[in-house]
């Protein structure tokens, strides 16, 4: 078992403050968690301009999610493969 402590600015009820630290970590879990095992994004040496490319990394997932994909890892490299995979995602056009 572990314990964590926390320190908050703001007054919350147990249960309040429960859900405050499960979203929290859910955007962990959901977000960062991938990028950096999906993405190798710890192991990224960009030292230009960082943010750039973890919001572009972001935005990448988001594309994957909004077009339903359960297993992100085998998406990235199917993608890479194919450009037409790319394209034919929602929310992905031509010009």
């Amino acid at each position: 078992d572990e314990t964590a402590y926390y320190i908050s600015t703001i007054s919350l009820s147990a249960e309040e403050f429960c859900k405050a630290v499960r979203n929290h970590w859910g955007i962990e879990n959901r977000n960062h968690h991938v990028r950096d095992v999906s993405m190798n994004e710890d192991k990224s040496r960009i030292r230009n301009n960082p943010g750039i490319f973890a919001k572009l990394r972001s935005f990448a997932l988001n594309i994957l999610r909004v077009n339903k994909v359960k297993n992100i890892a085998d998406e990235l490299y199917y993608n890479c493969i194919s450009i037409v995979n790319i394209l034919s995602y929602k929310g992905i056009e031509e010009n």
